[in-house]
């Protein structure tokens, strides 16, 4: 729980688009003035045109959440674009405990809020005959398996029957709700043996790019041909001439949303109590302007529009040169607390925050998603990433879950939290959170961001592992397999290196030691026990290394000894050390054989010039001496 105060999930997609910009907008003002929190999960859905891929995995996070700690949910499914998303968040609200208020599609057990899109967009047509006189009318739809352009289309045709005209009027085009097929209509209605004298779009983005092809090929709007959309978007009221178009309140449906969560959770918070079908009606608003030729221009409005313009232009080039450079400074980060630095460090160009937190997924042994060692996911949550501007968020030590996946707050003040997943590819990271200062939403930027960080994590990771399967070969390539020791050239390596550190003349201590009759351990005994004897000399010998000396198997049955800052003392101490573990080992070994061994060593000074074969070489001979000298000597 956050605070004290009722708090509602809203999921969604492409949040910072134009119109759920406004929309996040109009629910934040609502949520301060009722006094509720609101926590929105934005999903990115398909990037651009085609890549739907990052979509496709953007759902994994929605496991984690549970909606069952939350007080109600507002579900906007008009949003997103990619169907297994659409699927798994409707699923996940149905099975919620809570209620749910879909605002912008109607759903099977969920409260919805009806537009009246049928009303509205009988408001339109009826202006263009009642008020205009038109009655040569077209109609540019949405792509037609859209259930918004299927109620649109069969509202225009209703209203052209009811006032005896040819249901298809001029004629129809199925566009894509989006800017890409103007060109397309323009010549399409251009072609009809009768032409329109307007076109009736069904929604302004349409409106807008009809219009700019029709001016591109000599004809004025709205003089020669009339063009209307419908959503009442931003970009409708900037583009010259103003597009007539039909608005959704989204401060009436933000509202009558809150109220209605707040009523039923006063209720009880359950899903099935009945609600008066009307007041979930929110009423359209028609916009009668220049695109129709209802409005004339006021060039001095326009003045300012258009310094509004170049303002918001002047933003997003200094924006986006930011973002070249966090580019260039994620490149350079080998660390997640490095993340951390560049974001405090980098010009905020996606809008004021107050916090910024980026929470990490963690394994059953409390490893991050980021290390190649990560097993599998918990559900569980770190914060790698922690800013709190205003001081207000509480940090747990305990790791955030399905229940806590919000920090608490230190007020009781309305909140209104955003968190997105962090993932590149198939893998899930964890996911981000941030607070805007004010109640608008993030611009594109914060996306921005998130993607980089995704595609950094997605490099730290395989940068670990890479260096982590290059350790391995470096150990493998001067370990010993048998016994874990380094191997001959892994102690000539380390030994030089050792040596080559000395200054001036330092005492250092060479030492080789060699099993007795280990070939009649293998003769008598197999292979298996002689190897069981080489390993146990080797765990030995290592247990007395207490002073860094350098252990390692030269090879058979023979082990080297280097160390530097010796003395006679420490280098009986280890033999003593040595042969007293060996006695130990053979007293309580049940084997049927003795593990033995002859040594010999030589202490000299030496300076970093000095050659490790020569050193060796003289410990060589003085356990030859030694092995030479015993009684009933075996090899």
């Amino acid at each position: 729980m956050i605070n004290s105060l009722k708090t509602f999930a809203f999921f969604g997609c492409a949040l910072t688009s134009f119109y759920r910009r406004g929309l996040c907008r109009s629910f934040n003002l609502a949520a301060k003035e009722l006094g509720v929190n609101l926590v929105f999960f934005n999903s990115l859905g398909k990037i651009g045109n085609k890549y739907a891929q990052y979509g496709d995995y953007e759902f994994d996070f929605l496991d984690y959440v549970n909606a069952d700690a939350f007080d109600g949910i507002i579900f906007d499914g008009e949003g997103y674009n990619v169907d297994i998303m659409l699927t798994t968040v409707i699923e996940k609200c149905r099975r919620a405990k809570c209620p749910v208020v879909s605002i912008s599609s109607i759903v099977d057990g969920f409260y919805n809020i009806d537009f009246d899109d049928a009303g509205g967009l009988k408001m339109i047509i009826e202006h263009l005959i009642e008020v205009h006189g038109f009655t040569k009318l077209g109609f540019m739809s949405g792509y037609l398996t859209h259930p918004d352009a299927q109620l649109r289309l069969a509202e225009f045709r209703e209203v052209m029957r009811a006032h005896g005209f040819p249901e298809d009027g001029c004629g129809v085009f199925e566009g894509d709700f989006w800017f890409h097929k103007g060109a397309e209509a323009a010549d399409y209605f251009l072609s009809l043996p009768e032409r329109p004298e307007a076109i009736v779009c069904a929604n302004d983005y349409m409106a807008i790019a009809l219009a700019a092809e029709l001016k591109k090929r000599g004809l004025r709007v709205p003089e020669d041909i009339a063009v209307t959309g419908y959503d009442g978007s931003s970009e409708g009221r900037e583009f010259l001439p103003h597009i007539t178009s039909v608005t959704r309140e989204r401060d009436d449906i933000a509202r009558r949303t809150l109220e209605l969560l707040l009523e039923l959770a006063e209720k009880g918070g359950k899903k099935d109590l009945p609600i008066d079908k009307n007041r979930l009606i929110i009423r359209p608003r028609p916009i009668y302007t220049q695109s129709c030729g209802c409005e004339q221009l006021d060039y001095q409005i326009e003045a300012e529009n258009i310094n509004h313009v170049y303002a918001l232009n002047r933003r997003f080039s200094y924006n986006l040169y930011d973002t070249e450079s966090l580019v260039l400074k994620l490149n350079k980060v080998d660390s997640v607390p490095a993340l951390d630095r560049v974001f405090r460090e980098q010009p905020i160009n996606f809008g004021e925050y107050s916090h910024q937190v980026l929470m990490m997924h963690i394994d059953p042994e409390g490893r991050p998603s980021y290390d190649s060692d990560f097993t599998s996911p918990t559900g569980r949550f770190v914060p790698s990433i922690w800013i709190d501007n205003d001081k207000k968020l509480v940090k747990s030590d305990i790791p955030y879950d399905g229940m806590t996946l919000i920090p608490d707050v230190t007020d009781e003040e309305p909140h209104f939290f955003y968190v997105m997943s962090v993932h590149c590819a198939e893998r899930m990271f964890g996911y981000a959170i941030v607070e805007m200062a004010e109640e608008d939403i993030f611009n594109e930027f914060y996306n921005v961001w998130l993607l980089n960080i995704s595609i950094t994590l997605e490099r730290l990771f395989k940068n670990d592992r890479i260096n982590r399967l290059i350790g391995s070969l470096e150990a493998l390539s001067i370990l010993d397999g048998l016994t874990g020791l380094l191997n001959r050239r892994g102690f000539e390596e380390r030994s030089r290196e050792s040596m080559g550190a000395i200054i001036g003349r330092k005492t250092v201590c060479t030492m080789v030691i060699d099993m007795d009759g280990l070939k009649r351990i293998n003769d008598d005994f197999g292979h298996f026990e002689g190897d069981c004897a080489i390993r146990t000399a080797a765990e030995l010998i290592a247990k007395c290394c207490e002073s860094n000396e350098i252990a390692g198997r030269a090879g058979g049955d023979e082990f080297y000894i280097f160390a530097t800052n010796y003395s006679e003392k420490k280098a009986a101490d280890f033999i003593g050390r040595l042969t007293g573990l060996i006695d130990g080992y053979n007293r309580t070994s049940c084997k049927p054989y003795k593990v033995e061994i002859s040594y010999g060593y030589y202490i000299t000074e030496i300076d970093r010039g000095a050659r490790l074969e020569d050193l060796i070489s003289v410990s060589d001979s003085r356990m030859y001496e030694q092995k030479q000298a015993k009684p009933n000597r075996r090899s």
